[in-house]
């Protein structure tokens, strides 16, 4: 022990802050108090609620309470201590805010009449008391004088009447938590009154309250009743006081002086009933305060009395209570404590143990307050009453020192190590806490603790210390623990354990299982290692719960993992099967379950065979927990088999026994027929098919079909069709009612029954055509030429269709064949029809009928009826002439009207002078009358005479005339001035001035027109275009029925009495507008048809036929798809009016179009051609198969399925699929094999390598060829065992072991799961074999323990998941005398053994080398150049011959051996001689690259040959096969499906075919002869050697009957006719050369130089051999081509011939541009023409100011000669004016001006006049001067000097351009003409032109100055 000087005081604890006193928490919220304190540490907190600890002692000062209860209210309080005392804080109040709800029970209250009503609020739970609302009938409740609301929320009604009677109900808000509450109602009833008046009674008195001082206020209440409730008044008095009135008195902050009693008065006002009164106390109280207190601090010597004061007052008078260190000294009971209420606190004869906190609570009913001291007692010297004592601990655990002291004051305890201070009254370490008793706590404990540690205690007497050691060990933990383990029977577990410790501790490992030591071994099956435990050879008796536990001084632990042994599941075991009697499409399954390998069966997998099928999965996880299941979803009518096997972790278990085969039984049908399709054959017939139902809906062996119909929508019994045949899928049914709609249903039926029946279709019957004619005709004439009809429909049920309309019928009583057919559409609201035929002849008898029409046909006609049209005013009379004419008579004469339109009762005649109507006489005559003489008529005078035929219907059509007496009349003049206006496309009108009438009216006017053609201005011969009558005053004639875009020229004659003036004179030449074609091409067919394309050829439209320029003339087509498939397509055939064929491209193969055509023009299309069917070539399929899944069946079988190609990608007829398929990643070409048909959509691959992953594709094919692959499919065959370990061979021998190393099968079929290997003594007999098993991946093993020089067998056998595979077996002897084997001998390959693609090797073999041979191996060589490789390495050691296959034909190769036994490899073999494998067929055909016709029974074919690879041996030659093929193509599609069935694609195309054999393969052509005309043929080739033939190539379908000619035209002439016109004439090939009917010629004309932009085409037609060339390129040398055609195509060209058109008038000049503009010149350019279409001779130029200058507009013309000069200096421009210029060129003639205006101004921008103009002379020059005037826009570039000539009087200019540093100018006098005076002036220029000139200079003369002499 050692005492130290220092002393250090520790601080009690004290309080900190004042707390909230009160607190208010919602309900739920959370709520935290904290205590505030201060002190040295370890200070520690405890809580209590209403004086109940709600905690124990804890470092925490903050108390937490989640979510907050209405229980938790209360009055909380915490008490705080640290080594020197302890504290008690003062109290918080905790009330917690909530709103429960009221009950919903209704309440019922009756009240007299006049008596107050008091409404209790209905119970409700909830802090603070709610505000509330109450409510009558709904009504919000105001309180007013009579009504009030209580403190308490009572609702009282005063003098309550009749009306207040009803439901009340109160609503209720918490201002804290913000809920709301409804109450139930309360019902009030109101009874009979006692008496009218009520005298005043108080229904609420006052309450005796009590309030704290200081409080906001204190309120009173009180509240009366009496009748009448207005008289009622309410006042308040104190000690005989008034204070107020009303029902409340409020106090505002009460205080002591406001105690008192308080009385309430009621009376009633103007009565004398007697007022009433109540009384109520108001006590107010005050909060206690400390009258006297102690100080902080006291100290006190030992065994003297101390004072402690502690006095207070408050009201009421508080009660002092005294605690030490939070204990009630009434619980000490200490006697020396002695309290006084006068003083406080006395303690007698202090000791060292009162040292502590004293503290007083002075409490009453409004609160408390308090007051500490700390009563320090001193002196005592400190003391340990237990020291610290040495300590050793595991790492992480705690440490605890003990050091507890007395002493007087209680001594600071220090802890320290070494002189770091860990933990003190006000110090505090991480992890070492100082404890109240002193002592030191170490939490955890770290290595790095271990040392000395010192307790220091001290007070006010001194100090001491005590030291003591920690020593900290390392925990003992297991560091590598068990895990749990599965592992499978038979194998190893292995349980590790391990741990790490202290090296100063020992440790010990113990293994038990389920509470059992295991006791182990290091050898053996179970053995322990360093804890580890080894469980060797496991079985089930393994499995348990392995604990591994270390024990040590420095703490034990322990692990436990779990063993579990597994194995495979056993097989199920009595699996039956059994018809399910309630459901026949279930099988129950019952077994029972298997030993599951100790791992929980995952589930079983159920597989089924149906109907022999093989093995499919059926349910894949059935629960593990059943041992029967029900199967359903089977199919009837088929056998099944089951077997069950079950799965678990470790895999799949063995099959259980397969079940008997079961047949389910045979249902009826449950799915209908499929696809029912239901047509209307005839009108009393309708086709119905089908298709079966879908096979697994079958349910049996179809047996047939029922069908049965009725009347669609009408209630009756079906008919029924029993169809016995199950091959029959369709029934006509006959004998129905016509047009009717009839309901159709169709059902298979098997031997068990009919199955369902399918949806009904419906369909019509077809139309009829009616059985009745229209009912109640009439048939009435309504005038001349009308008829009308009138009648009712036939019978509706006699119409037998949908009625499309009447046909009224008429005819001429004795012309039945002139009927007139009028139809109408049916009226169909209206029951009585109308219909009109007019257009009748007048006064005609009809006989009259009408009848009823369908689609189908005409019913009968009504019965005829006879009647005549009305009659009508005559015709004009006929050959009205003159005769006898003299000076007053004359003979009129005339014929009776062609038409009479009626009887002619008489004739009108009357005559006038001309002009004088009063003169006019009027004759009637008979109707047999036709001449009358006039008589009485004044010579050589005109008259006017009219002629009319009278009918009774009336006058008829007047006949004038004119005639003069005396005068005969004569033929007329011709007419003159012809003029054409309003030309149209069709019409034109032709003005005119009338010949002379010849002394009579003009009866008739004849107007002909002549087509002049545009091609040279050929003139067709004059016809008549129009006659019109009986217009004697005509001056203009409109002329209809013109050819549109055609030039016209016309000319007329006029005719009278006498007959026709001589012709007018030919009018100009128009022509008629551009219309629209009116027809289309004719001739439209179609000439050939590929898979994508179809070529058509036809008529061209004539170009008088255009109507429009033949530029904008084309042809479009219209194609759709017959089925309506796609979208409609259009392709035009522009710029080719004489164009007569196209190809329209990127069409589906195999595929029907309708194709229409129709002319078009620059004004729009012409009508389309009727409809043309093509159906293009068929083709190979576009799509592949989809839906291909495959399922491997076996090891060595898959199943293939695909869904058949859809109609819209087979392109052709689909001849049958084919499947290729092969191993993945083999790299060889894929094996193929074919379904044929096109419904094979299945196919079984067999044969094929077990446990192997193979791509499999789908294809469909047509005759020309196959079709895309569909995607891949990749699927692995099923595992079998696998074959035999290879190259098993013995390396190691020695006397008593042997090595034996093997390779893994070449077939493994499936995962190799080990290897066993078997070997005995070759001499024992019987056999004693000693197995061994090994892992999948050993590949060798050591056999020992055996004899030495004995022969052994060994064999070796692979296993997969399947089973055990096949054995290699060897025999070895334990011997050391062994070495290398001698290769085979005698190597060599007979040619007997030698094949195309193989070869048969024998050998001898050699010496084993005391070591039996395990394998050979051979090499090949392929010569000339080739390496050696290895051919196969795995030849039997116990065959002398070997078929190395593989090879190719034709092909030269060596061979060669070595050799294996168990020492290794012998030396290689002699290599054979050379051996050359036979030929075999090509492997590919030639590539058919073109079949053209040669002539009309010829065709030259053209083929690729064959790639060198695919001959096989020496191409001998090729084989053409070729054949006619039918005109129906889709007969010949249905041929070849008949013929796949028994043939391939290529043997169907070569065995039908004759062929022609090419006998040299170096031909790549060759002309096949002698064919048949006009028919179609298919061509296919093959090539071949002298073993056979290759495959065929792809077809080529060629037309023959047509070859194109071989000879262009003959005879070719071009010579110009005009500027644009070129005539081309030539003669037919010859006869021999045509190849048949030449249709054409094709004219290519371009301009020379410019064929690819220039060139086109025109078509001529037979017989035509002459083309005028149009629109041509004047003066342009143009060169020509002809080639004739006919349908098979173009001939060739002819040599190009070439002529020049002539020369025409130049185009406009190329551009016109200004230069030099001043006011009065300027220069004028322009360029030559883009087209001169001729020589250039020269240009005219016109310029004219574009308004008069001082009144005069004078145009100037100037002509430049020659075509070089394309400029013009202009001088006489006036400044300001603007002109017009235009400029020409001349060829023949003048051309088309170019113009463009200019201003005679300088230009805006440029620069001002130059300055200071000056001029000085010489004797040899003269020098200008001038100054720079204003620059412009622009810098200037430069001066010009212009002159003015006294003779000429026009400036021009004389210097051009000098530099714009330049202010004068020299000019020599020789460049000035004597004698002329001279003028000058300067012009500036910049980049915007020429600037306004100087003032011109002084005149000077060019006078020399010379001496007179």
């Amino acid at each position: 022990m050692h005492v130290h000087s220092c002393v250090a005081l520790e601080v009690a604890p004290y309080l900190r802050g004042g707390g909230l006193r009160q607190q208010v928490v919602l309900e739920g919220n959370r709520l935290v108090l904290t205590c505030l304190a201060g002190g040295s540490w370890p200070l520690q907190y405890r809580w209590t609620l209403n004086n109940s600890d709600v905690t124990g002692w804890t470092p925490q000062y903050r108390l937490s309470v989640g979510s907050l209860k209405r229980t938790d209210a209360g009055l909380y309080q915490c008490v705080v201590r640290n080594r020197m005392g302890a504290v008690i804080h003062g109290r918080t109040e905790v009330q917690v805010a909530f709103m429960g709800t009221f009950s919903a029970e209704e309440q019922r209250k009756t009240v007299t009449q006049g008596r107050a009503a008091i409404i209790n609020q209905p119970p409700l739970a909830s802090f603070p008391r709610p505000l509330v609302t109450w409510y009558k009938d709904g009504h919000k409740i105001i309180p007013n004088n009579q009504i009030a609301i209580t403190l308490d929320n009572q609702l009282v009604v005063l003098a309550t009447t009749a009306a207040d009677a009803g439901r009340y109900h109160v609503e209720a808000v918490n201002e804290m938590t913000g809920e709301n509450a409804t109450s139930s109602a309360v019902y009030l009833s109101i009874s009979d009154p006692e008496s009218e008046l009520v005298a005043p009674a108080i229904v609420i008195g006052p309450k005796n309250k009590t309030v704290v001082a200081g409080s906001s206020e204190a309120t009173l209440e009180c509240i009366a009743n009496a009748r009448p409730v207005d008289g009622l008044v309410v006042s308040w008095k104190r000690d005989g006081r008034r204070l107020a009135g009303g029902r409340r008195l409020i106090i505002p902050s009460p205080n002591s002086s406001d105690s008192g009693l308080y009385v309430c008065e009621a009376s009633l006002s103007n009565s004398t009933a007697k007022p009433v009164e109540a009384r109520a106390h108001l006590t107010v109280m005050e909060l206690p305060s400390l009258t006297a207190q102690p100080k902080r601090k006291i100290l006190a010597d030992l065994d003297r009395n101390v004072e402690i004061p502690c006095t207070a007052t408050g009201v009421p008078q508080p009660r002092v209570e005294w605690y030490k260190d939070t204990v009630p000294l009434s619980k000490l009971a200490n006697p020396r404590y002695k309290v006084t209420a006068a003083t406080g606190l006395t303690v007698r004869r202090v000791q060292p143990g009162d040292g502590g906190i004293f503290q007083c609570f002075a409490r009453n009913a409004a609160g408390e307050t308090q007051a500490h001291a700390q009563l320090l007692v001193s002196s005592v010297y400190p003391t340990f009453t237990s020291t610290p004592s040495d300590q050793t601990v595991t790492d992480g655990t705690t440490a605890l020192f003990t050091c507890q002291t007395n002493g007087a004051p209680k001594p600071a305890i220090t802890w320290r190590k070494g002189s770091q201070v860990l933990a003190s009254g006000s110090f505090q370490v991480p992890r070492f806490t100082l404890l109240q008793s002193g002592g030191l706590q170490i939490q955890p404990v770290n290595l790095q603790d271990s040392g000395e540690y010192t307790c220091i205690a001290s007070n006010s007497g001194g100090t001491i210390n005590a030291t003591s050691a920690l020593t900290v060990w390392t925990r003992t933990v297991i560091s590598v623990p068990p895990t749990d383990q599965r592992v499978i029977k038979g194998t190893t577990a292995i349980l590790d354990c391990n741990a790490t410790h202290d090296p100063r501790v020992n440790i010990s490992f113990r293994w038990d299982r389920g509470g059992v030591p295991i006791r182990a071994t290091n050898v053996g099956r179970v053995s322990m290692r360093q804890g580890s435990l080894t469980i060797g050879q496991t079985w089930s008796g393994d499995i348990g719960d392995y604990t591994c536990t270390v024990t040590s001084q420095a703490g034990n632990d322990s692990h436990s993992a779990r063993l579990e042994v597994i194995e495979l599941p056993h097989s199920p075991r009595s699996l039956a099967a059994s018809l399910n009697d309630s459901d026949s499409r279930s099988v129950h399954l019952s077994w029972l379950r298997p030993f599951d390998g100790n791992s929980p069966l995952l589930y079983y997998l159920l597989e089924l065979s149906e109907n022999n099928s093989p093995w499919k999965v059926y349910l894949s996880e059935v629960d593990p927990a059943v041992s029967q299941v029900s199967v359903g979803g089977l199919t009837p009518a088929r056998t099944y088999q089951f077997r069950l096997c079950a799965v678990n972790q470790v895999g799949r278990g063995q099959y259980s026994a397969e079940t008997q085969r079961l047949m389910l039984r045979e249902e009826a049908p449950s799915a209908p027929p499929k696809n029912i399709v239901a047509s209307g054959r005839t009108n009393q017939s309708i086709m119905v098919q089908w298709q079966p139902p879908p096979e697994p809906q079958l349910n049996g062996v179809l047996r047939g079909y029922l069908l049965r119909y009725r009347l669609a929508g009408l209630p009756g019994d079906y008919q029924e069709k029993n169809i016995s045949s199950p091959e029959t899928n369709y029934c006509l049914l006959k004998d129905l009612i016509i047009w009717t709609q009839y309901q159709i249903q169709v059902a298979a039926f098997t031997g068990a029954g009919l199955g369902v029946y399918s949806s009904a279709v419906t369909e019509y019957t077809l139309q009829g055509v009616p059985t009745a004619p229209p009912q109640e005709v009439e048939v009435l004439a309504i005038n001349s030429t009308t008829i009308r009809f009138t009648w009712n429909p036939p019978p509706q049920q006699f119409i037998n269709g949908i009625n499309q309309g009447y046909k009224l019928l008429v005819w001429p009583e004795r012309s039945p064949e002139d009927a007139i057919v009028v139809t109408i559409t049916p009226d169909y609201p209206s029951s009585r029809h109308t219909g009109l035929v007019s257009g009748l002849k007048k006064f005609t008898w009809y006989f009259g009928s009408t009848l009823c029409f369908t689609t189908p046909g005409d019913g009968p006609r009504s019965s005829p009826t006879l009647l005549q049209t009305h009659e009508d005013t005559p015709g004009p009379v006929r050959l009205l002439s003159f005769t006898e004419i003299l000076d007053t008579s004359l003979r009129v004469s005339w014929v009776e009207p062609e038409d009479k339109n009626g009887i002619i009762i008489g004739y009108q005649l009357w005559w006038e002078v001309s002009g004088a109507e009063s003169s006019r006489e009027e004759r009637s005559l008979s109707n047999s009358t036709l001449q009358y003489q006039l008589t009485g008529l004044t010579s050589t005078t005109a008259y006017a005479l009219r002629v009319a035929a009278l009918t009774a219907a009336g006058r008829g059509v007047v006949t004038p005339s004119t005639i003069s007496t005396g005068v005969p009349p004569e033929l007329p003049g011709a007419p003159s001035n012809l003029i054409i206006s309003n030309i149209s496309p069709r019409t034109a009108t032709v003005r005119f001035r009338p010949g002379s009438d010849g002394k009579t009216a003009i009866s008739r006017w004849i107007v002909e027109g002549q087509v002049v053609k545009e091609e040279g201005g050929k003139e067709e011969a004059w016809r008549v275009v129009l006659e019109e009558k009986n217009r004697p005053d005509a001056d203009a004639l409109e002329v209809p029925d013109l050819t549109p875009f055609t030039q016209y020229r016309f000319r007329m004659r006029q005719v009278n009495i006498v007959g026709s003036s001589a012709m007018s004179a030919p009018s100009r030449l128009i022509q008629t507008l551009q219309a629209a074609p009116d027809t289309h091409p004719s001739n439209f067919t179609l000439l050939s048809a590929t898979q994508t394309s179809l070529r058509f050829n036809w008529k061209p439209l004539p170009e008088s036929e255009y109507n429009s320029s033949p530029e904008t003339v084309g042809y479009r087509l219209r194609l759709w798809r017959t089925d309506g498939q796609g979208e409609d397509r259009t392709q035009d055939v522009e710029r080719a009016g004489g164009t007569n064929e196209t190809t329209v491209e990127g069409l589906n193969p195999w595929t029907q179009y309708q194709v229409q055509i129709q002319a078009y023009n620059s004004i729009g299309p012409g009508p389309w051609s009727d409809t043309v069917a093509a159906l293009t070539a068929e083709s190979v399929p576009s799509g592949s198969p989809v839906n291909v899944t495959a399922e491997a069946v076996s090891s060595t079988r898959i199943l293939l399925k695909w869904s058949a190609l859809p109609q819209a990608q087979r392109n052709g007829v689909v001849l049958g699929y084919k499947v290729t398929y092969s191993e993945k990643d083999s790299g060889g070409p894929p094996t193929v094999q074919v379904a044929e048909g096109e419904g094979g959509v299945t196919l079984l691959l067999d044969a094929l390598q077990k446990y192997s992953m193979y791509v499999l594709q789908v294809l469909a094919y047509t005759r020309m060829g196959d079709g895309p692959q569909s995607n891949p499919v990749l699927l692995r065959t099923k595992e079998d065992v696998p074959g035999p370990p290879v190259r098993m061979v013995f390396p190691e021998v020695r006397l008593s072991s042997i090595r034996v190393v093997w390779q893994p099968p070449t077939n493994p079929n499936g995962i190799i799961l080990g290897y066993q290997i078997s070997y005995c003594s070759d001499s024992r007999d019987p056999r004693r074999w000693t197995t061994v098993e090994v892992g999948s991946n050993a590949r060798q093993f050591t056999v020992t323990g055996l004899s030495p020089e004995q022969a052994y067998v060994f064999r070796l056998t692979a296993r997969t998941a399947v089973g055990w595979g096949a054995e290699q077996e060897a025999q070895v002897v334990t011997t050391e005398r062994r070495e290398r084997p001698q290769p085979p001998r005698k190597l060599a390959a007979p040619q007997d053994g030698v094949e195309s693609r193989r070869l048969r090797l024998h050998w001898v073999t050699g010496g084993s080398g005391s070591s039996p041979l395990r394998y050979f191996t051979l090499q090949a060589k392929e010569l000339p150049s080739g390496d050696w490789n290895t051919h196969a390495a795995d030849i039997p050691h116990n065959v002398t011959s070997w078929t190395a296959d593989r090879l190719k034909p034709f092909t030269s190769y060596k061979f060669r051996m070595l050799a294996t036994n168990d020492v290794g490899d012998s030396v290689l073999s002699k290599e054979t001689e050379a051996v050359t494998t036979l030929q075999d067929v090509p492997d590919e055909p030639p590539l058919i690259l073109a079949v053209k016709p040669t002539t009309t029974t010829s065709v030259l074919v053209q083929w690729e040959r064959p790639d060198d690879d695919s001959i096989n041996g020496v191409l001998t030659g090729y084989r053409l096969y070729y054949r006619e093929l039918p005109v129906n193509t889709s007969a010949l599609a249905e041929a070849e499906v008949q013929a796949t069935k028994n043939n391939t694609t290529s043997a169907l195309i070569t065995t039908k075919s004759t062929f022609k054999t090419v006998s040299s393969a170096s031909l790549t052509e060759f002309e096949l002869t002698q064919l048949k005309k006009f028919k179609r043929y298919q061509i296919v080739m093959t090539s071949y050697n002298i073993v056979g033939e290759s495959p065929p190539s792809s077809p080529v379908e060629v037309s023959v009957g047509e070859a194109a000619p071989s000879v262009a035209p003959q005879s070719i002439k071009v010579s110009a006719v005009s500027s644009s016109i070129l005539e081309v004439t030539w003669d037919t090939p010859p006869l021999e050369t045509q190849n048949g009917l030449i249709q054409g010629y094709k004219v290519h004309y371009w301009e020379r130089d410019k064929q690819n932009q220039t060139e086109k085409v025109q078509v001529i037609f037979v017989p035509d051999t002459r083309v005028h060339l149009t629109n041509l390129t004047s003066y342009t040398p143009h060169l020509v081509t002809l080639t004739a055609f006919n349908t098979a195509g173009d001939g060739p060209p002819s040599d190009p011939r070439g002529a020049r058109t002539l020369q025409s008038a130049p185009g406009q000049p190329s551009y016109l541009t200004f230069s030099e503009v001043t006011g009065g010149s300027l220069n004028v350019s322009w360029g030559a023409p883009l087209t001169p279409n001729g020589q250039l001779e020269g240009y005219r130029v016109v310029y004219q100011p574009t308004a008069p200058v001082q009144g005069v507009s004078k145009v100037v013309t100037v002509d430049v000669r020659g075509s070089w000069q394309r400029w013009l200096k202009v001088r006489d421009l006036v400044t300001g004016a603007t002109y017009a210029f235009s400029a020409q060129a001349l060829t023949v003639s003048y051309g088309p001006p170019i113009r463009a205006n200019i201003s005679a101004q300088p230009a805006q921008g440029s620069p001002g006049s130059p300055t200071e103009m000056s001029i000085t002379k010489t004797t040899s020059a003269l020098t200008l001067h001038w100054a720079e005037g204003e620059m412009g826009a622009a810098p200037i570039s430069g001066y010009v000097v212009e002159a003015r000539p006294s003779d000429e009087g026009v400036w021009d200019t004389f210097i051009r351009l000098l530099p714009p540093s330049s202010r004068s100018v020299l000019v020599p006098l020789e460049r000035l003409r004597s004698g002329i005076s001279y003028e000058f002036r300067v012009i500036a220029v910049n980049r915007h032109g020429y600037g306004q000139p100087s003032t011109p200079s002084a005149a000077l003369a060019a006078l020399s100055e010379r001496p007179f002499f």
